[in-house]
């Protein structure tokens, strides 16, 4: 019976955080309330788990009396709190449909695809058996960390988009096997050719990491159409500062079509430098169309800091900047299968194809 009830208060700790996480002063690469809340703020359903496996056995002999009833009523209060984590995904849509509207009307608006809901009981998992993933494909002479993976659909497309996706991990650490796996398969199971990277780490130079993603990049144009891909749909998304790399590459003249940053970091890294050290250095009236997604409860990168680079980039830029903020929603938002996270890559969809649509170079895959 005790070892129930701390799981219920343990989880109920957990449950709390996510729900009203306490706001830090300034951002940082970690924090408590991150570490504690954005498992269960993207995966409910495996808090849910939890609950059950730690309280059933106790709560099916009710002979303890007081303690039973003071277990059922934390259990019933974490089940509320579950719940209440995962309806407020929900909220990720409407945010996107305005964010979209006010940029491109009503026809931009992103269409709503039925959920995977099977997915959502198992987040963790993003396999999908008709999509082929081609694993370390070098592209630079760093033995480990100029590696990336390629994921295309089993059925074979020529002149599909190519998205590359940029990790994150603050610059020290990360792998291209951690974030967005989920829109990784979700988009080569539609068509599309996508690229997850490895960069270097530790002790590499911004400097380094940035010529890492510009040298993916330029792999990933010349070798596109091996794989179906066209080198006139290359799209480059990154989370947090996979994002802060993703940008700054596209806005110092790299050729991509669009730029996809997912609870971004876009601050300086290091000393001031001739060499840029963030995208606020780069921002040009050339720069390509941005769509930016970030967590109005992101506690690692403060959510006023990418609306203040969105902001600046709409003033700037020719091309369309969408900024959308995710209410309720943590960093890392792209790791798991999750409702809202099913809504952003609708979303991410829709951008693509808007944005080739207005640069007359096809359009992109509807979503199925």
């Amino acid at each position: 019976m005790t070892g129930a009830l701390s799981t219920t208060l343990i989880l109920a700790l957990f449950a709390v955080i996510a729900l009203c996480p306490p706001m830090p002063r300034r951002s940082s690469p970690f924090n408590l309330q991150f570490a504690l809340g954005w498992w269960i703020n993207e995966m409910p359903f495996v808090g849910l788990y939890w609950l059950l496996a730690g309280t059933m056995g106790a709560l099916a002999d009710p002979r303890s009396g007081f303690l039973w009833w003071l277990l059922a009523g934390f259990t019933a209060a974490d089940v509320l709190l579950l719940a209440r984590i995962a309806v407020r995904a929900r909220s990720a849509r409407p945010a996107l449909v305005t964010a979209f509207r006010a940029v491109y009307g009503p026809d931009g608006v992103p269409r709503s695809t039925p959920p995977p809901w099977w997915r959502f009981l198992l987040p963790m998992v993003s396999w999908r058996p008709d999509v082929r993933r081609i694993r370390n494909r070098h592209y630079g002479p760093a033995r480990r960390g100029n590696r990336l993976d390629v994921y295309v659909s089993r059925r074979h497309r020529t002149a599909a988009p190519v998205l590359v996706y940029v990790h994150g991990g603050a610059f020290v650490t990360g792998n291209k096997m951690l974030g967005a796996r989920p829109l990784l398969y979700r988009l080569a199971a539609q068509g599309w050719v996508c690229v997850s990277v490895d960069y270097r780490l530790f002790r590499a130079r911004y400097g380094d990491q940035l010529t890492d993603v510009r040298a993916a990049l330029a792999w990933t144009r010349a070798n596109a159409p091996s794989y179906g891909g066209s080198t006139e749909a290359v799209f480059v998304a990154g989370g947090s500062s996979g994002a802060h790399l993703a940008a700054t590459a596209a806005l110092t003249s790299t050729d991509v079509r669009g730029v996809i940053g997912l609870y971004g970091y876009y601050g300086h890294v290091g000393r001031r430098s001739p060499a840029p050290t963030s995208p606020q250095d780069c921002v040009n009236p050339d720069a390509p169309p941005f769509l930016i997604v970030h967590g109005a409860l992101d506690t690692l990168v403060l959510h006023h800091e990418a609306r203040a680079f969105a902001d600046r980039l709409r003033a700037v830029s020719q091309q369309p900047v969408v900024y959308a903020e995710l209410p309720g929603a943590q960093h890392n938002f792209d790791f798991f299968h999750s409702p809202r996270f099913h809504t952003v890559t609708d979303a991410v969809v829709r951008f693509a194809e808007l944005t080739l649509e207005a640069r007359g170079a096809g359009s992109a895959t509807r979503p199925t």
